[in-house]
C-alpha cells in the first residue's frame, strides 16, 4: 500500500493511540540508524525493539525500514512517514515538558550540538552548577566541529561562531568577540633560531601546525587583518595537521611549530609565557559564539533556562576581547 494511502487511512480513522510507543520507537531507530543504540536509549533489548517495528509495519501494511547486517535505513515510505510524525512527536514531548514548566520545574532531555572549543570554553566550567540547579534536565552534549543539521540530528540547539551559523536559525550571542592569535613556545623559537615573523609573509619560513575542516575536508588558511582593516588569508607550510584543538595546542606547547587559534582558550598559556604571541599587529577579530536553534512558535522551558543560565555567566558577551598586554 502506498505511504500516502497509509497516512490517509490513519488520519481518516480515530487515532490508534496504542501505536504511539511503536511510532516513537520507529523515530528513534531512524534517528540512530541502529536498533542497538535506539534500544539502549529506550531501555529495551534490540530483539524486542525489532519485533515492535515489525509489528508496526504489519499494522500499517508497508515496510518502513531496510535492514542489513551492518546498518538500518529508511525506505521511501519510512522517510515520508518520519517527516510527518516527527513534528507531532516533538509537540507531544514539549506538551509533557510544559506540565513541569507550569510548576516551575524545567525537565526533559536537552540535546546541544557544540564545537569542542565552544563547549570547553563556555559550557564545561559551568556544567556542575547547571546540573545542580536544574536536576530535571538531562543535558546531552554532542561535540562536533563540523556543521551538523540540527533538525535532522534531533538537536534542540547548537553553538558555533557567528560566522558559521546555519541559515534560517534564531541566534543568541553567548560570548564576546573572538580573536585569532599566532603563537609558539619559547622552545620553538630557540630551535628555529631565526627572528619571529614580522608579517604573515614570513610564515613561509616557519614550521606551522595546521587545521583541516571536518565538514569541508580543506585546510584552514590562516586569517589576518591588515593595518588598513582588510582581511587576509594565508596558506602556510605544515609539518603537522590535525582536526583536534587540544592536540594542536599541545603540539604548540611542545615546540613543534606555530599555532593559529582562538585566543580565549589559550589565555592562561599566553599569560604564563608557555606560548609567545607573534604578529599581534595583524590580529583578526570575529563575531563570538552564538547559541542557535530552529525558529519555533514556542520555546521549550528547558532551552530557555539553558540560554538564560549561560548569558548570566557571560556578562561580557557584547565586549571586545582584551587588547595586547591585557591578559
Amino acid at each position: 500500500m502506498p505511504c500516502e494511502a497509509v497516512l490517509h487511512n490513519w488520519h481518516a480513522m480515530e487515532f490508534p493511540a496504542h501505536l504511539l510507543p511503536a511510532v516513537h520507537a520507529f523515530a528513534r531507530v531512524a534517528h540512530y540508524g541502529s536498533f542497538t543504540r535506539a534500544a539502549a536509549e529506550l531501555g529495551v533489548s534490540a530483539s524486542a525493539l525489532s519485533q515492535t517495528l515489525r509489528g508496526l509495519e504489519a499494522r500499517l501494511g508497508v515496510r518502513l525500514l531496510n535492514r542489513t547486517t551492518r546498518r538500518v535505513g529508511l525506505t521511501e515510505a519510512g522517510q515520508r512517514l518520519l517527516e510527518r510524525v516527527r513534528p507531532a512527536l516533538g509537540a507531544i514531548g514539549e506538551a509533557l515538558e510544559d506540565l513541569d514548566a507550569a510548576r516551575g520545574h524545567p525537565a526533559g532531555t536537552l540535546r546541544i550540538n557544540s564545537s569542542r572549543v565552544a563547549c570547553g570554553l563556555l559550557i564545561t566550567p559551568h556544567l556542575a552548577e547547571f546540573q545542580a540547579r536544574y536536576p530535571g534536565i538531562t543535558l546531552e552534549l554532542v561535540l562536533d566541529d563540523g556543521l551538523s543539521d540540527l533538525v535532522a540530528g534531533g538537536f534542540d540547539a547548537g553553538i558555533r561562531l557567528g560566522e558559521n551559523l546555519a541559515r534560517d536559525m534564531v541566534a543568541v550571542r553567548i560570548s564576546r568577540n573572538q580573536r585569532m592569535v599566532t603563537a609558539g613556545s619559547p622552545a620553538y623559537f630557540r630551535r628555529h633560531g631565526g627572528p619571529p615573523p614580522a608579517s604573515p609573509a614570513d610564515l613561509a619560513g616557519h614550521d606551522c601546525i595546521g587545521t583541516r575542516f571536518e565538514s569541508r575536508g580543506t585546510l584552514y588558511r590562516w586569517e589576518y587583518q591588515r593595518p588598513d582593516g582588510q582581511l587576509l588569508e594565508v596558506d602556510v607550510p605544515h609539518r603537522l595537521v590535525t582536526n583536534d584543538f587540544a592536540l594542536m595546542v599541545q603540539a604548540g606547547l611542545d615546540g613543534l611549530g606555530l599555532i593559529h587559534v582562538l585566543e580565549d582558550p589559550i589565555l592562561a598559556h599566553l599569560a604564563n609565557g608557555a606560548l609567545v604571541p607573534v604578529l599581534q599587529d595583524w590580529t583578526a577579530t570575529f563575531p563570538g559564539f552564538y547559541l542557535y536553534y530552529p525558529h519555533r512558535a514556542h520555546m521549550a522551558l528547558k532551552l530557555r533556562v539553558f540560554i538564560d543560565f549561560l548569558r548570566a555567566r557571560l556578562p561580557d558577551a557584547g565586549m571586545p576581547p582584551p587588547g595586547p598586554g591585557e591578559l
